[in-house]
C-alpha cells in the first residue's frame, strides 16, 4: 500500500466525518421488518457467540450501521482505498484485518479465523472487493469450516436508494428510507469438507445470498440493478422467479 502525501492529512479528518455522515444517514432510516432473526440467534447461541455474517459488496452500506454495535471483525483490502475504509469502519465500531483476494488474502484469512475461534464475530463481503458481482468467493466458506461457526447470509433492501455507477451498482439508502433486513438460513460447513464438497457449500451460499437479495427487493416491489451490461450500456437486474 502506497499512500499519497495528502492522505496523511485527509485520513484523520475525512474518515470520522464520513463515519458521522453514514451514522446520521442510516439513523434516519426505519427498519420495518427483520426476517429470519430467530434462526440466526439460535445458530449463534449454538456456536457460543461466534458467527460469520456475509453479504454482497453492493449491500454493504446499511450493514455499517446495523452491525456496527456488534464489533464485527471484517477483512478489508490492503490498498489505499482500503486504508480509508478501515479507518471509517473503526469509527463505526468495526474491527478489521487487512487483506483481500488480490493482496495478502491468505494471511488475513488466517487472522480472521483465529479471531473467530477466540470468540469474535466475522463479517465478509462475499464478492468483494472487485467482483465479479453476485459470485461468492470461497473465503467465507473456508472461514465457516475452519472455525465451526455458522455462515449466515444477511441482506437488506430499501424502498428508496441511490445507485452508484460501479461494478456492482452499489446501493445507498436515501434519507428516511424504509428498510427490510433478511437473515437467510445458516450454513454449517463440516470440518472435514474439502474440494468438491467445499464447492457445493459455496454454491449453496451464493444461492441463498441471491435468494435473500431478491426477496428483500421484491418486498418493496422492484428488483435493483446489480451490474453493468457492457454491450447495451444498461444495468442488468437479478433473475425473477415465477
Amino acid at each position: 500500500m502506497q499512500l499519497r502525501w495528502y492522505d496523511h492529512l485527509l485520513l484523520p479528518i475525512l474518515c470520522p466525518l464520513i463515519a458521522l455522515f453514514i451514522k446520521l444517514l442510516m439513523l434516519s432510516c426505519r427498519v420495518v421488518k427483520i426476517e429470519g432473526k430467530d434462526e440466526q440467534r439460535k445458530a449463534v447461541e449454538r456456536s457460543h457467540g461466534r458467527a460469520v455474517y456475509a453479504t454482497w459488496h453492493q449491500r454493504m452500506p446499511y450493514h455499517f450501521h446495523f452491525f456496527g454495535s456488534r464489533h464485527v471483525t471484517m477483512m478489508i483490502s490492503q490498498s489505499r482505498d482500503g486504508e480509508y475504509a478501515a479507518r471509517i469502519a473503526k469509527w463505526l465500531g468495526f474491527k478489521s484485518v487487512r487483506g483481500s483476494s488480490t493482496r495478502g488474502g491468505s494471511q488475513a484469512l488466517k487472522g480472521i479465523i483465529d479471531k473467530i475461534k477466540a470468540g469474535e464475530i466475522g463479517g465478509m463481503l462475499a464478492d468483494g472487493p472487485v467482483g465479479p458481482a453476485r459470485v461468492a468467493k470461497m473465503g467465507s466458506v473456508i472461514m465457516a469450516r475452519d472455525t465451526g461457526a455458522p455462515l449466515i447470509p444477511v441482506l437488506w433492501g430499501a424502498d428508496r436508494c441511490w445507485t452508484l455507477n460501479s461494478w456492482d451498482r452499489y446501493l445507498i439508502p436515501k434519507p428516511f428510507a424504509r428498510v427490510i433486513i433478511r437473515y437467510e438460513q445458516p450454513i454449517w460447513v463440516p470440518a472435514s469438507a474439502a474440494a468438491e464438497e467445499l464447492e457445493k457449500y459455496r454454491e449453496i451460499f451464493e444461492s441463498r445470498l441471491n435468494d435473500g437479495t431478491r426477496l428483500c427487493d421484491e418486498y418493496f416491489g422492484t428488483q435493483r440493478p446489480w451490474r453493468k451490461v457492457k454491450n447495451e450500456g444498461v444495468p442488468e437486474i437479478g433473475p425473477i422467479e415465477g
